[in-house]
């Protein structure tokens, strides 16, 4: 039986918004992986450190995480005909009704697992829990900031595609996983992140079962009239503490596989 990882060194943790900053100001960690470069294409590093650019001007501040989104080439897990769109911060259509996240969310939920207890104590992030793999690109971002990574998806053709778009980038520490992501994946707890991709009426006691002491879940929730607000849950040795954030828009949590 393989042996899971433990615990990584300290990670820098995630900090609040940021005030706009040009490129040449990017982290060291970030410019190190997305250099500031000329080049056209879609394969080009330039369009991702435009892409990351963008995001630092959003707010996001966290090294590991620019770094992984200037790392992973979005393009990859969209349809041709959307490559052209791949870059800019919209959510796309991948089939079976889902969509690809807009990569500021995707950036602001990685970050925001970040702040987990577990990585603010220097104890790291440890593994990962994805709710709702879709087309594989946040599964691929958060295979950047955590020694293992296990994401469900319950849509059997989106879980091929994902394990499809995948394949090329040879990651050892992600693991996809075909079934009902109401029920998390006990086999691999407890996490020091949850992070769903899809938004229902309350969170899965299972989620909050298989959340380590000191971790940290995220996950959109339905409030009134079908509104949804990103909520996160830190899980303490007292108990569950809740904060409701900023206004999302996911496709709805499903129970059951398809």
């Amino acid at each position: 039986m393989q042996r899971r990882p433990g615990f990584p060194a300290k990670l820098p943790g995630a900090s609040g918004p940021a005030t706009p900053r040009p490129s040449a100001s990017l982290p060291a960690a970030v410019r190190a992986v997305v250099p500031t470069a000329t080049g056209t294409g879609l394969d080009s590093a330039a369009v991702r450190a435009r892409m990351v650019q963008k995001l630092v001007a959003g707010g996001i501040t966290a090294a590991p995480v620019l770094a992984a989104m200037g790392a992973v080439e979005r393009h990859r897990f969209v349809d041709s005909a959307l490559g052209n769109q791949a870059y800019e911060d919209t959510s796309l259509p991948i089939g079976m009704g889902q969509t690809i996240s807009k990569p500021s969310i995707v950036a602001r939920m990685c970050e925001l697992a970040l702040g987990a207890e577990l990585v603010r104590t220097g104890a790291g992030l440890g593994r990962v829990l994805e709710i709702g793999t879709g087309c594989g690109y946040q599964a691929a971002v958060l295979s950047m900031l955590a020694p293992e990574v296990y994401t469900l998806e319950r849509v059997r053709t989106l879980h091929e595609k994902a394990r499809d778009n995948l394949r090329p980038f040879r990651l050892p520490n992600l693991h996809l996983i075909f079934g009902d992501g109401m029920l998390g994946y006990a086999k691999g707890a407890p996490y020091g992140a949850i992070i769903a991709a899809a938004g229902g009426d309350s969170v899965p006691q299972a989620w909050c079962d298989q959340l380590a002491v000191g971790g940290r879940l995220v996950a959109p929730m339905a409030v009134a009239a079908g509104q949804q607000m990103l909520l996160v849950i830190d899980k303490t040795v007292h108990g569950l503490k809740q904060n409701v954030l900023e206004p999302v828009h996911f496709v709805p949590l499903k129970s059951g596989i398809a």
